[in-house]
């Protein structure tokens, strides 16, 4: 699933799961296997993954190529018992995201409702993995209604301006969701209806998302961009000042 040529720091057909190790970027592009939910959690701690959208995302994903290919022979209520605790785990990799596990309580009450009316096993791991399918369609989905909204909200603001300049921190494009981006989407949006004039991308530690993730986002986009490593969030309001920016995002 994805768009030919667009960035994807997910990867996914049913059965196969690849994640962008975004550990490496920008000096090489590289993808990781997921076969299993251990897979999936070893790449959420390691941070081969990251991005809130992305590790939820990601780790619905990582247990629907396990049950793909599961020879499983309990009960339908085993079944989504099986699916309920490896969510469990799943989310111990990294318990303070608050959209793994948002996502693995959905799916958990999914799995537990298609248990009532199942006829086997494998009708609970069917509807968990389109689930699953359906939540990295749907970010994309959401993702490019929130650019297309907030360049619409940024251009009624600033009097339709045809050369805005954009401050953007951490990263919120490509690498941090199933696609397009949330904040990062919106100049995504700008820059694709010719109304981007600039992007900065300040600092963010301890790894370095803005100029290393967002910066190579924009150059794959051939977005004009400044990645300014001296600036962090304490420095916004004054790197704002100093370049001009019309707005943040």
């Amino acid at each position: 699933m994805g768009e030919s040529g667009a960035l994807q720091s997910i990867v996914y057909h049913r059965g196969s799961l690849r994640l962008l190790d975004q550990r490496k970027l920008p000096l090489e592009e590289d993808y990781i296997e997921v076969k299993c939910s251990a897979d999936g959690w070893n790449a959420i701690r390691d941070m081969v993954v990251r991005g809130a959208p992305a590790i939820a995302i990601a780790a619905a994903l990582a247990l629907a190529v396990e049950v793909s290919g599961l020879d499983f022979t309990g009960t339908p209520a085993e079944a989504a018992t099986f699916v309920s605790k490896k969510l469990e785990y799943l989310v111990s990799s990294r318990p303070t995201a608050v959209n793994l596990s948002d996502a693995a309580t959905k799916l958990q009450n999914l799995v537990s409702r298609a248990a009532e009316s199942a006829e086997d096993a494998k009708a609970i791991f069917q509807a968990y993995i389109e689930a699953a399918e359906t939540m990295l369609v749907d970010d994309v989905a959401d993702n490019k209604a929130i650019g297309l909204h907030g360049a619409k909200f940024l251009q009624q603001q600033l009097g339709n301006s045809t050369h805005t300049s954009v401050l953007t921190h951490c990263n919120t494009g490509s690498l941090a969701t199933a696609g397009y981006g949330t904040a990062l989407g919106v100049i995504r949006a700008l820059h694709s209806g010719g109304l981007l004039k600039k992007a900065f991308c300040t600092e963010t530690r301890p790894f370095n998302q803005g100029s290393r993730l967002t910066a190579f986002e924009l150059v794959h986009e051939k977005n004009t961009c400044n990645a300014d490593r001296r600036f962090c969030c304490s420095c916004t309001d004054e790197k704002r000042e100093r370049s001009s920016c019309d707005c943040w995002c």
